[in-house]
């Protein structure tokens, strides 16, 4: 069983072993996956009421999602990449333009706007994810190994590009991590084994 509370504008940070339930639980607070009971509260709203589409629409309008593999697609550019989700969501072509441009700037990737993610570093392409996962204005950001796939000076440079977005924009985020020396740096620790919360540290 897993009982906590995030606020608005905090930096959680997920720690456990392989298989102890981490991005399972990312997956259900993002509405990917459903807990066989319980609540998951979101803006007052049991997110676990809502059917499919609403699910679909919540997560479309709250919710960015980063990932460890990047999940971006090479076929097309930087912008047409950070642009998918402003799509499904219906954003008019000039805002989306607009949006995806002063992320690109805000996150110093503005001159790879029309590179194709397979020519980006590793680092670039993190963020050009993180940056896809901001079109939408979202409330919370889920990371799942953020800075997993990332050397340690890059990974560093990530994560530094998300406590701003916790500290400057009032971001909420929940980051999954292997990487104790970071998530010491985040509000707040969950320690998680066998899907259970070991223990929580305020940092």
């Amino acid at each position: 069983d897993i009982n906590f509370k995030i606020n608005r504008g905090e930096f959680i940070s997920i720690v456990g072993p392989s298989g102890s339930g981490k991005s399972t639980l990312l997956n259900i607070i993002g509405g990917l996956d459903k807990p066989t009971s319980g609540e998951v509260i979101i803006n007052g709203l049991n997110i676990l009421s809502l059917n499919e589409s609403e699910i679909a629409q919540m997560r479309n309008n709250l919710i960015g999602f980063i990932f460890q593999s990047f999940n971006l697609i090479n076929r097309t550019s930087v912008q047409k990449n950070i642009e998918i989700p402003a799509i499904i969501m219906g954003m008019n072509k000039n805002l989306r333009h607009y949006r995806s441009q002063k992320l690109l700037e805000l996150l110093g990737i503005k001159d790879k706007t029309e590179y194709k993610p397979m020519d980006l570093s590793g680092g670039q392409q993190q963020r050009v994810a993180i940056a896809r996962a901001l079109i939408n204005d979202p409330t919370i950001i889920l990371a799942d190994e953020p800075t997993g796939n990332l050397d340690t000076k890059t990974g560093e440079e990530v994560f530094g590009l998300l406590k701003m977005l916790t500290n400057k924009y009032k971001k909420t985020i929940i980051m999954v991590t292997h990487n104790q020396e970071l998530a010491v740096e985040t509000d707040r620790t969950i320690f998680i084994r066998d899907g259970k919360i070991e223990k929580e540290l305020i940092n």
